[in-house]
């Protein structure tokens, strides 16, 4: 395994952690469907990148990291959605939405490297 997949794989795992921290919290709150939509996604990233690793070819490792930017996509969606509505507080949100883009931008250059769309 590469050094740029321990760093999608470390980062994925430590957001995932930090989504189920926030969805606990929310929980707390009695805010039960939006915590719901973004431990489903949040966690689901790192899933992810961890069935992308063993991949049966390479369409299939597309199609799994491609499924993780999806869902990365969708988590940054729902953490906009928590601070706007006032769930979740700006530090909160700037704190994961950063982290989400981070993902983000690994996600799409690794597509982009294995894909040859390397500029």
């Amino acid at each position: 395994m590469n050094n740029g997949k321990n760093v999608l794989r470390e980062k994925s795992y430590s957001f995932a952690l930090k989504i189920v921290q926030l969805a606990k919290e929310l929980n707390e709150h009695k805010e039960y469907i939006l915590s719901k939509q973004v431990l489903r996604s949040g966690t689901s990233i790192g899933a992810m990148v961890r069935e992308a690793e063993y991949a049966q070819s390479k369409a299939d490792f597309i199609s799994k990291l491609s499924i993780a930017l999806k869902e990365a996509n969708e988590t940054d969606y729902w953490l906009s959605l928590l601070k706007d509505s006032e769930y979740i507080k700006e530090e909160v949100f700037f704190e994961l939405s950063n982290r989400c883009a981070e993902i983000l931008k690994i996600c799409t250059s690794s597509l982009n490297t294995v894909k040859g769309n390397t500029k």
